[in-house]
């Protein structure tokens, strides 16, 4: 008897909404992607690891973060912010080539495997403290790009020091697949020279770097140095990873924080549409949370408290009524 009492108070008028929330919840739990056609990106995102990225000139004034780790976090952000269906890998940068560390995988599927490689990425993976940003690693990232698949783009992180450094007139630009890689030089770095932190073999700060431990930019020969050279100190190469970009298609971005990045890896030039798993489970999970929201309102209670309420009765009406009775 009262599990039949209950049954039917279960399923009364009154708590129809609840029921039909619930049965919502449980789909929106079980409810499996679904696979539609949307804008998707495929990305390589390559890290310069050369010590300058060590320099610490970027983030808040009263607690700067390195280059590197600055660019990481950027990325991090931006990570959630991807359509599901997009692919990201990692590479590193350092002399003249890129080394790729983990090839383009689906970003909401992975993305604690993601997060966890990114931490990993410093200066430890260096293998050599020189480099040629322009004539060796952007190179390198679009060809490994060429290698993992079609439709894979370049995100190419930097503060586009070389080391040693290059004569100002040398404009050597390997060409580059004639466009068909395409993607972004992300520059990273304050614009005021900074001293360069020293690490031994292991990863551990020994100092700084000094005017006599580096190579100076040297002169033009038949002409007069315009300026000292000061390598030991590093500062954001912004116009010259400008010029490198537009002369080998891609697109220039100084970091200034994440949505910056954000903003290039949804470059809607870069995209491309493709089948992928597509979550819609938030459907029925909005459906019920709108159904309990009507069920509950305040406003239904009040109206029934103002069907109940009793009706008032005149003064005149109550006075005028004991009259009539001695009459009658």
């Amino acid at each position: 008897m009262k599990i039949a009492l209950t049954g039917r108070s279960l399923f009364s008028r009154q708590q129809w909404p609840i029921v039909l929330a619930l049965l919502l919840l449980i789909a929106a739990l079980a409810m499996p992607p679904v696979i539609l056609p949307r804008n998707t990106a495929r990305y390589i995102v390559t890290f310069d690891i050369t010590q300058s990225m060590d320099t610490e000139d970027v983030g808040a004034s009263d607690a700067p973060l390195s280059r590197l780790e600055f660019a990481r976090a950027a990325t991090r952000e931006t990570l959630g912010k991807l359509p599901c269906g997009s692919k990201v890998g990692w590479s590193v940068f350092t002399g003249q080539r890129t080394l790729l560390l983990l090839p383009p995988v689906e970003v909401c599927s992975n993305f604690d495997t993601l997060l966890s490689s990114l931490n990993e990425i410093d200066g430890r993976m260096r293998w050599t403290n020189w480099s040629r940003v322009a004539e060796g690693g952007i190179y390198s990232a679009v060809r490994t790009a060429q290698q993992v698949g079609p439709d894979t783009a370049v995100i190419f992180m930097t503060d586009g020091q070389e080391a040693p450094p290059v004569l100002p007139s040398n404009d050597r630009v390997r060409e580059i697949a004639s466009g068909k890689v395409h993607g972004w030089l992300i520059g990273v770095g304050g614009d005021q020279p900074a001293n360069i932190p020293k690490t031994d073999a292991n990863g551990n700060r020994v100092g700084f770097w000094h005017a006599d431990d580096v190579i100076q930019v040297p002169t033009i020969p038949g002409k007069p140095a315009t300026a000292e050279s000061h390598e030991e100190l590093s500062q954001l190469r912004g116009e010259y990873l400008a010029s490198v970009a537009s002369r080998i298609g891609f697109k220039y971005q100084r970091l200034l924080g994440a949505e910056a990045l954000t903003h290039a890896m949804l470059d809607p030039q870069l995209m491309h549409r493709e089948p992928a798993a597509t979550h819609l489970n938030w459907c029925p999970a909005l459906l019920a949370l709108l159904l309990l929201t009507w069920r509950f309102l305040p406003w239904r209670s009040l109206r029934g408290f103002r069907s109940k309420r009793p009706q008032t009765v005149s003064s005149s009406a109550s006075t005028a009524s004991p009259k009539r009775a001695l009459t009658g």
